[in-house]
């Protein structure tokens, strides 16, 4: 790929400041004088306008392997709060129970991004019939979010799990407020006790789930929603339903 030979002394220390590796360290410019640093200098400029591909060569190799490192770390962090994940005691679960593949979604029901997502991940256990999801409520939007969440675990410790995910379907598409008045219209539809629910929205249960689920988060370095476990992988944003049917074939195909 190169375009026109170069002096051996830049060939060198270019293929040494571009490794990012340990090696590099070997390479010391203090020890030259400063007439060697400046030819040294004038080389790798001279080789670098004439060859520009290079910079994007050793550019996409440290974005490849930051990728991988933060790949290992999630992994890591995965292993490490395998039960908070995926049997906290509390977090909604839905799809096959025994499915072989599980995903956890953090949410948010004010998120526009979850709420594109939300028919993909419908679609997607659907269409597969072999996959567990896990639902953390992870309100971080705003007095809205936190009131939609609180609701949905009010209704699900009230009412129960079917009750729950009738509530969250109906969450993630609602567009005013969640004030009390519409989430006690919502309640009424789906034929649930909207005072029960209301009155526990503000109780010390409904708060320690949301804060466990915050504390988890915070852990697994999400700051955002929608973010994905799935497998020992962590997706951080929207992911359309043919990227999450590529990752669960790769899960499987690694099993």
């Amino acid at each position: 790929m190169l375009t026109q030979p170069f002096r051996p002394l830049a060939a060198s220390a270019l293929a040494l400041a571009l490794s990012l590796g340990g090696q590099a360290q070997a390479f010391d410019l203090t020890n030259m004088s400063a007439e060697e640093q400046a030819a040294f200098g004038a080389q790798v400029r001279e080789y670098l306008l004439t060859n520009p591909q290079v910079i994007m060569e050793a550019v996409a190799v440290l974005e490849q392997r930051d990728a991988q490192a933060q790949a290992n770390a999630d992994q890591d962090l995965v292993a490490t709060n395998a039960s908070a994940l995926y049997d906290d005691g509390f977090s909604w679960q839905g799809g096959n129970p025994e499915g072989d593949i599980t995903i956890v979604e953090f949410v948010d029901y004010r998120c526009g991004y979850c709420r594109k997502a939300y028919p993909e991940v419908e679609a997607l256990l659907e269409s597969d019939g072999n996959i567990r999801v896990v639902m953390k409520e992870y309100p971080i939007l705003g007095d809205a979010s936190l009131v939609s969440s609180q609701f949905a675990i009010a209704t699900q410790i009230v009412a129960g799990d079917d009750a729950y995910k009738q509530v969250h379907d109906a969450l993630i598409a609602l567009d005013g407020a969640p004030n009390e008045r519409a989430l006690s219209r919502l309640a009424k539809t789906l034929g649930l006790d909207a005072d029960a629910i209301i009155a526990e929205m503000n109780s010390d249960e409904v708060a320690r789930r949301i804060a466990e689920t915050r504390a988890l988060a915070q852990r697994l370095q999400i700051n955002g929603t929608p973010s994905f476990v799935m497998g020992s992988q962590m997706i951080r944003g929207y992911v359309p339903l043919d990227g999450m049917q590529q990752i669960v074939a790769q899960l499987r195909a690694g099993q």
